[in-house]
C-alpha cells in the first residue's frame, strides 16, 4: 500500500514511518469544514510545512483504524483544479502526481450544486475518490433533503454524510477510507461531446507513445485547457512538453478548433451538476433564507445596509476604545517614572535614560495605548461577521463595482480588513488568486483609513467641523465613502497599466451560522491584533529614538526637528498645510497614531511626545496659524498618504519586490498631495 511512486513525494512533510502507511488526500472548497474533519481525525498528531519551492502551507496528520496507519493530507482549499494560484496548483499536483491511495472530496451539504464541479475534476484525475457531504446538520435545518442512493448511482463513488463540528459520521468516513484503500476503484466516467472527445483522444494517443503516466487522458485534457500543467509535467514526470515541437503543434491544432475549450468544459460540468442536483436534492421551505439574502444582497437595500452596519461597527470601535485606551495610556505612562528611576539606580547615564525612556518607551507606549484598544474591538467584530457568513454577501454587493474598476470582487473583503489595519488588509489579499489583481488590491489597500488614522480624523472633525457625535459620525462616514471611491478609481487606473486579463471566480454565499464567540476572539486577537501590534512596535521603537534625537539636538537656538519643519514649510504650504504637519506625517511613519502628538511637541517646543485636552489643542493649533482650510487639507492627507511602517514591511513581504513596495509609498502620497493642492487652490 501507500504511494505508487514514492520518489515524487516530499517525505519531509508526509512523515511516513514505513511504506505501508496509507496516504489520504483531503480536498475541498473553503468553508466546507475540511479542516474540522482533519483536526477531528488526527487530533494532536499533526505537522505543518511549506511545499518545496512554494510558500504554500499544508497540514499533515496521522490516525489509525483497524490496525492500519493513515496519513491525512489537508490540501489548500480550492474551488477548482484548474489553478489560478500556487495553492490550487499544489492541490491539483498532489492528487495527480503524488498518488494518494484515497482522495476525499469534502463538500457543503447546503451548496451541493456548486461543489460538484470540484468532484468532477477530481474524478477525472483519479479513481480513488470518496465524497464526504459535510454540514449535513445545516442542510437539515434548512429542510434540504438529499437522496444519497440516487447520488451514489449518478457518481458511482462512495458517499458519506457528516457533521464534523458535532463528530457525527466520522466513524463512517474512516470505514469508507479503509474500504476504499483495500477495495475496487470505480467511478462515473466524465464524457464530453464528440468534438471535444476527438481532440482529447488525438493528444492522448500521442502521449501514450511518449509519456509513462497512469492517466494520459486527463493530461491531454489539461494540455488543451490549462497551460500551468506544462511545468508540473516537467517537474513530476521529467518530460519537457515545450521542447516537443510535434506535441506543441498538435495541441495548437486541436485548440484552434474551439473558440474557448475551457469555457465549454465548465459549461458541460455546470449543466451536469444541475441535472444531478435537481434529481437528487429537494429543498422545502427555503423562503426564510431567501428573504434574508434578498434583503442583504438587493441592489436597493444591500449597500445601504452594509454602510449602516459598518458605521455601527466604527461607532462601537471609536466609542468603545476611548476608555480602555485612556486606561492603558495611564498605566503605560505611569510606569515611565518607575522605569526612569530603575535605570538611574542601576547607574545608566542620564543621556541614555532620556533616550530610552523619553524616546523609545514613550513612543512605543503611545502606539500601544492608541492602537491596541480599537484593533482589539474592530477585529473581533470583523471576524464575527466572517463567521456569521455576512462577508460573502458584502463581496457580492461590491463585486460589480470592483469588476467595473478592473479589479477582483474579493478586493472588497481585503479593503474592509484595511479599515482595521492596512497591514492586515495587505495580508488578506492572499485570497485573490490572480497575481495582477492581488497586486492591485495590495497597492490600493492604503486608500482606506485604518484604525490608526481614526484618532487624527476624529480629533480634527470634532475641533473644526462638528461638536456632536452624530454630525462627526456622518462626516467620518462620508470620508470613508470618499476613500472607497478613490480606491475604485485608482484600481481602475492600475488595471489599465498592469498587464493581464481580469479573472473570474465563483462567489459562495454560505448559510448563516452561529459564530463561535470564543474562537472568534482568540483568532482575531492572536492572528490579527497582536501580529500587527508586534510589527508596529518593531518600527515604532527605532523611530522614537530618532524623534527624541531630532528634538533634543540643537543648531544655534533651534532644535533639528524645528529647523527641518521651518525648512520644508514653504513647500508644505503649497498643499494647504505647514512644515510642522508635513514633518509630523514623516516622523509618524511608524504609526499614524503619533502624528498629532508629534505636531503638538513641535508647536509647543517640547522635547518629548505629549497630549493635550481638546480645548487646549484647538487653541494651540489656531495660535500656530491653523484655519478650516488647514484642517481640511490635513484630514485629506491623513486619509490618503504613504503607508505606515508596519504596512510597508508587510507589502515588501507579500510582494517580495522593492519596486512595488516603493510604488505603494509614492502612489498614495502623490494622490494625497494633489488633492490637498487642489483644495488649497480652490478654497
Amino acid at each position: 500500500m501507500g504511494l505508487t511512486n514514492s520518489s515524487m513525494v516530499n517525505n519531509e512533510f508526509l512523515y511516513k514511518d514505513n511504506e505501508s502507511d496509507i496516504v489520504v488526500a483531503l480536498v475541498g472548497s473553503p468553508n466546507v469544514g475540511k479542516s474540522t474533519i482533519f483536526n477531528s481525525l488526527t487530533g494532536l498528531n499533526q505537522h505543518t510545512g511549506n511545499w518545496t519551492g512554494k510558500t504554500v502551507t499544508s497540514s499533515f496528520g496521522k490516525y489509525s483504524y483497524k490496525d492500519e496507519n493513515f496519513i491525512l493530507v489537508d490540501l489548500p482549499g480550492t474551488y477548482s483544479l484548474t489553478p489560478n494560484s500556487k495553492e490550487e496548483e499544489v492541490t491539483r499536483d498532489f492528487i495527480a502526481f503524488y498518488n494518494p491511495m484515497v482522495t476525499v472530496v469534502v463538500i457543503d451539504a447546503t451548496t451541493i450544486e456548486r461543489n460538484l464541479n470540484i468532484v468532477f475534476q477530481t474524478m477525472e484525475i483519479t479513481n480513488n475518490v470518496i465524497l464526504c457531504i459535510n454540514l449535513i446538520d445545516e442542510a437539515e435545518k434548512r429542510n434540504i433533503e438529499i437522496d444519497i442512493e440516487s447520488l451514489k448511482n449518478e457518481l458511482k463513488i462512495p458517499i458519506v454524510c457528516t457533521s464534523a463540528r458535532n463528530n457525527n459520521g466520522l466513524d463512517r468516513l474512516m470505514k469508507l477510507i479503509y474500504d476504499k484503500s483495500n477495495g475496487l476503484n470505480i467511478k462515473k466516467e466524465i464524457i464530453y461531446n464528440s468534438k471535444i472527445e476527438e481532440s482529447i483522444n488525438t493528444i492522448n494517443k500521442y502521449l501514450n507513445d511518449n509519456i509513462n503516466y497512469k492517466n494520459n487522458r486527463w493530461l491531454s485534457l489539461k494540455l488543451l485547457t490549462d497551460d500551468s500543467i506544462i511545468e508540473s509535467i516537467k517537474i513530476n514526470l521529467n518530460y519537457d512538453v515545450l521542447s516537443d515541437t510535434k506535441l506543441i503543434d498538435l495541441i495548437n491544432i486541436e485548440k484552434n478548433k474551439f473558440d474557448d475549450l475551457n469555457k465549454e468544459i465548465i459549461k458541460r460540468n455546470m449543466l451536469e451538476a444541475s441535472r444531478i442536483y435537481f434529481k437528487c436534492v429537494k429543498i422545502n421551505n427555503r423562503n426564510r433564507n431567501l428573504k434574508i439574502d434578498k434583503l442583504l444582497t438587493s441592489k436597493i437595500t444591500g449597500i445601504p445596509i452594509m454602510i449602516l452596519l459598518f458605521a455601527f461597527i466604527f461607532w462601537i470601535t471609536i466609542k468603545g476604545a476611548n476608555y480602555p485606551s485612556k486606561l492603558l495610556s495611564n498605566l503605560l505612562f505611569g510606569l515611565e517614572k518607575h522605569i526612569y528611576t530603575f535605570l538611574d539606580v542601576i547607574g545608566v547615564p542620564v543621556f541614555i535614560i532620556n533616550l530610552l525612556v523619553n524616546g523609545v518607551y514613550k513612543t512605543v507606549a503611545w502606539v500601544v495605548s492608541v492602537m491596541l484598544p480599537p484593533m482589539a474591538i474592530f477585529f473581533p467584530l470583523f471576524t464575527l461577521l466572517e463567521d456569521l457568513g455576512y462577508l460573502p454577501r458584502l463581496a457580492f454587493n461590491m463585486d460589480k463595482l470592483f469588476n467595473k474598476a478592473g479589479a477582483h470582487g474579493k478586493q472588497s473583503l481585503t479593503m474592509c480588513m484595511g479599515f482595521g489595519c492596512n497591514a492586515c488588509g495587505v495580508v488578506g489579499c492572499r485570497i485573490i488568486n490572480s497575481k495582477r489583481e492581488r497586486l492591485i488590491a495590495i497597492l490600493t489597500n492604503v486608500f482606506v483609513p485604518c484604525n490608526g488614522r481614526f484618532p487624527t480624523l476624529i480629533t480634527l472633525i470634532v475641533l473644526f467641523f462638528a461638536s456632536s457625535s452624530i454630525k462627526s459620525t456622518i462626516i467620518l462616514l462620508s470620508l470613508i465613502i470618499f476613500s472607497v471611491i478613490v480606491t475604485l478609481l485608482v484600481s481602475k487606473l492600475l488595471s489599465k497599466l498592469l498587464k493581464g486579463i481580469p479573472s473570474s471566480y465563483i462567489l459562495e454565499l454560505p448559510p448563516f451560522r452561529k459564530p463561535k464567540i470564543g474562537q472568534v476572539i482568540v483568532r482575531s486577537i492572536f492572528d490579527r491584533t497582536l501580529y500587527v501590534l508586534g510589527r508596529a512596535i518593531t518600527v515604532a521603537a527605532p523611530m522614537g529614538l530618532i524623534i527624541w534625537i531630532l528634538s533634543n539636538t540643537y543648531i544655534s537656538e533651534l532644535s533639528i526637528i524645528k529647523y527641518i519643519s521651518n525648512y520644508i514649510d514653504p513647500f508644505a504650504r503649497l498643499f494647504g498645510i505647514d512644515g510642522v504637519i508635513l514633518l509630523s506625517f514623516i516622523l509618524g511613519f511608524p504609526a499614524n497614531e503619533i502624528v498629532i502628538p508629534i505636531a503638538i511637541m513641535i508647536y509647543s517646543s517640547s522635547t518629548s511626545l505629549k497630549d493635550l485636552d481638546l480645548l487646549s489643542l484647538k487653541t494651540l493649533l489656531i495660535d500656530n496659524g491653523w484655519t478650516y482650510i488647514t484642517a481640511i487639507c490635513t484630514i485629506i492627507f491623513t486619509l490618503i498618504h504613504f503607508p505606515c511602517g508596519t504596512t510597508i514591511l508587510t507589502i515588501k513581504k507579500e510582494t517580495n519586490s522593492i519596486k512595488w513596495t516603493i510604488l505603494s509609498i509614492i502612489l498614495p502620497t502623490i494622490i494625497g498631495l494633489m488633492l490637498c493642492f487642489i483644495i488649497n487652490l480652490v478654497l
